[in-house]
């Protein structure tokens, strides 16, 4: 199983402990198990670890108010005997199905007493099970590092553009013509603006969007360019790491310039959604109060509240996201006025493939 750590990773031979591995290791084990609580893992794990919580929970509350309110050895007996009888479970309902010469590692918070338990009953068995040496911890530390040096190993090429030019779109189309793209909305979940969340789906923790983006950074080619969209530091409730957007501000860029009808079109198609239930879209405009007047909320409410989308989308676009986009972009972007410029009044799905190939051609 293949997880991304990048040349920085140590590879030279180290002696340890029989059963411990380190991070340079990683693909060297067929499965990677997440040993922490389901809590811990949802907020990040390593790319491609399974949850096997040694704990739930509310075990490992329980666990917890034991140790501080009682004594470790109380805490100690109680934790030995949930964590027993979870690893079994585990086992019966997960892995009775692997071969002998199965290779899983296992980590927990600190590389403690969760993996350590969790390993010895593998090898016990007689599976060639390791525990992460220093565990989740020293897998965030490294991220960290890496996202601290990693963007300065790429060229960026920014795509900029007035919302409604559909530079998300855009960057699949690239990618669909073989160009490397970093998606930077498609991993935190959002679009970038007060009415980017997703229906469907909740952002990540802050710590999950930089394992994401760690792991596209590591896949990507040094030596050809990378796409990338123009974003703000922040997107949604989560924050691009301050290497990263320092990069894509030095970076060149190149701006699309749609015309107001194709972009309100396209933003229709885009965020269909909304027009599917009003009342989300009458919440989220609540946003912008403080941002604009009580009298342009309330028309476009009334807007909402006829169905009139059309106008909502080109009065929002003239009114509150153009003169926004502008200022944010020839503030942050240091080539924004002299960008080379492509203009397009087709955001049709093939009109996005050609304006793909027409940048990829420039």
């Amino acid at each position: 199983m293949g997880v991304a750590v990048s040349e920085r990773a140590p590879v030279a031979p180290e002696r340890h402990a029989k059963g411990v591995a380190t991070l340079s290791q990683l693909a060297g084990f067929d499965t990677i198990i997440d040993a922490r609580s389901p809590a811990e893992y949802a907020e990040d794990h390593l790319p491609g670890a399974i949850s096997c919580p040694a704990l739930s929970d509310d075990e490992r509350a329980r666990v917890g108010t034991l140790y501080k309110q009682v004594s470790a050895f109380e805490a100690k007996k109680i934790g030995a005997a949930l964590v027993a009888r979870n690893i079994a479970r585990h086992i019966e309902e997960r892995f009775l199905d692997r071969p002998k010469d199965w290779r899983p590692l296992i980590y927990c918070w600190r590389g403690g007493k969760r993996s350590g338990a969790f390993t010895h009953v593998l090898r016990e068995i007689g599976w060639d099970a390791h525990r992460l040496e220093g565990g989740y911890k020293v897998w965030r530390k490294h991220i960290v590092a890496e996202l601290a040096e990693l963007p300065a190993r790429f060229s960026f090429r920014v795509i900029s553009g007035a919302t409604g030019s559909a530079k998300s779109r855009v960057l699949e189309a690239l990618a669909a013509e073989g160009a490397q793209i970093l998606h930077l909305e498609e991993f935190a979940a959002h679009k970038g603006s007060v009415l980017g969340n997703l229906p469907d789906e909740t952002q990540p923790s802050q710590k999950a969007f930089e394992t994401r983006l760690h792991t596209a950074l590591s896949s990507l080619d040094p030596n050809k360019p990378v796409h990338v969209e123009a974003e703000s530091r922040r997107i949604g409730a989560l924050q691009v790491p301050d290497r990263l957007i320092a990069a894509l501000r030095a970076a060149p860029c190149l701006r699309i310039d749609a015309t107001m009808t194709s972009r309100v079109e396209f933003l229709l198609r885009d965020y269909a959604y909304f027009l599917e239930d009003p009342r989300w879209l009458a919440e989220k405009l609540g946003h912008l109060r403080g941002l604009q007047s009580n009298e342009t909320l309330a028309h476009w409410l009334e807007l909402v509240e006829a169905g009139q989308f059309r106008s909502l989308v080109g009065e929002l676009l003239a009114r509150h996201y153009d003169p926004l986009y502008q200022r944010s972009q020839t503030r942050n972007y240091r080539d924004y006025g002299e960008a080379p410029v492509f203009a397009t009044d087709d955001l049709s799905p093939a009109g996005i493939s050609r304006l793909a190939r027409r940048i990829l051609a420039s």
